[in-house]
């Protein structure tokens, strides 16, 4: 998802020309069900939804920004507002089909609809001239153009998104979510992206330009949640190499962080970088694999990494996730996702200290980020909120929806 301080969506666009317009609405969803929920100190939510919480109804405010400017005719999202309005990524629209998985599992069924359409839409990205298929990066808002290279940490996303989705779904279309995250990780298995360079470890994309930390993260997620379902050994098998590779590749002592990549020939050349969301993504993996195999010294790294993320990626002047540690800029996605960390960290040991890092967090975006007319998103800020870069991104409004609808539980 990054090229040096930037993204590949960059990458994507450069990449691919497109030419059809996209359509814009005015409408979301309001309707709410109260949903059977647990406690959040057994790792779980709360009985009842606040849907009077101002995160509830900013999230569903988001909604209506991309209902009303990123969603089009067709199902699909538009990559921004002004500039690619033609094109769409698969992780942006696998992102807003998180965040409305997210929206339904708290207890709005209203958001189910979106979620399933732009799940469908979604086949026009799969490469089905090939036994591995996987999903291409960019397309056509139509649906059309679908081509070039494919990216791991796209792919596993997507997994992972449609166990989310499988989670709050039922009969044909829940299976449906189950077989397409089993085919997301068929792919990953299959597709050379896992080799012996740097002994082990995923590809970020069929390039085979570097060995980032998110990409593995992101598999090791989908990985172990499909053992989970499943039961099926060789998904154990292969969280567990992905996990070791991780660990022994990939940790810096010194910080207790992930660094971003391993590139070059021979050993390869490690980028000490650290960045919020690929410890984030660890975080997340460690209380997976918790969770799931039933080893609590996972729980301790997960806590553990949680504080090193506060202790080197915190800012405590302005009190927000930086993006990275050469670049301090904030953005809505890359930076929110240590949001969810906290969150996770929070319904696993009941420690309320989590959750104030994740809501500080996300304050900051509501304050400096949020264009209080149309309560978008913009791209990027520095530190004090100056330097906005305005545009209004699809991930961006997709990882706000998601993350506020999961601190709406809790306050």
């Amino acid at each position: 998802m990054k090229t040096n301080q930037s993204k590949k969506v960059l990458a994507a666009f450069a990449m691919l020309t497109f030419c059809l317009a996209a359509c814009k609405k005015d409408h979301a969803p309001s309707a709410v069900k109260t949903p059977v929920e647990e406690t959040p100190a057994t790792g779980k939510r709360l009985k009842t939804q606040n849907t009077s919480s101002a995160y509830y109804i900013k999230a569903q405010e988001t909604h209506n920004f991309v209902y009303g400017n990123l969603l089009t005719t067709y199902n699909s999202y538009k990559v921004n507002t002004t500039t690619q309005t033609t094109t769409a990524y698969e992780w942006y629209n696998v992102s807003q089909i998180y965040a409305d998985a997210e929206m339904a599992k708290i207890g709005n069924s209203a958001y189910l609809p979106y979620m399933n359409n732009t799940y469908t839409w979604m086949n026009n990205m799969w490469n089905g001239s090939t036994p591995t298929g996987g999903y291409f990066a960019a397309a056509n808002v139509n649906g059309t153009g679908a081509a070039g290279d494919k990216y791991t940490d796209d792919n596993a996303l997507t997994g992972v998104a449609y166990l989310d989705a499988y989670d709050v779904t039922t009969g044909t279309t829940k299976t449906n979510y189950l077989n397409s995250a089993k085919a997301c990780a068929n792919w990953l298995m299959n597709s050379g992206q896992w080799d012996a360079t740097y002994g082990g470890g995923f590809w970020w994309n069929t390039i085979k330009e570097s060995k980032p930390t998110q990409t593995n993260g992101l598999a090791l997620q989908l990985f172990l949640r499909l053992y989970q379902i499943t039961g099926q050994t060789f998904y154990k098998d292969w969280a567990n190499s992905i996990k070791d590779w991780l660990i022994n590749n990939m940790r810096d002592a010194a910080t207790g962080l992930y660094i971003w990549k391993i590139d070059g020939p021979g050993a390869g050349t490690k980028h000490m970088e650290k960045f919020t969301y690929d410890n984030a993504i660890m975080v997340e993996a460690f209380l997976l694999y918790a969770q799931i195999l039933a080893d609590n010294t996972f729980v301790t790294k997960a806590q553990s990494l949680g504080s090193s993320m506060n202790t080197t990626l915190w800012n405590s002047t302005y009190h927000v996730y930086i993006f990275n540690t050469a670049d301090g800029r904030i953005n809505p996605a890359w930076c929110v996702w240590g949001s969810q960390a906290m969150i996770k960290l929070y319904q696993r040991d009941g420690n309320t200290a989590w959750l104030d890092y994740a809501q500080q967090n996300i304050d900051y975006m509501n304050t400096k980020l949020r264009n209080t007319t149309n309560l978008g998103y913009y791209h990027f800020c520095n530190f004090d909120g100056s330097g906005v870069e305005t545009r209004q991104e699809g991930v961006d409004q997709a990882w706000m929806q998601r993350t506020q609808g999961l601190l709406s539980d809790y306050r």
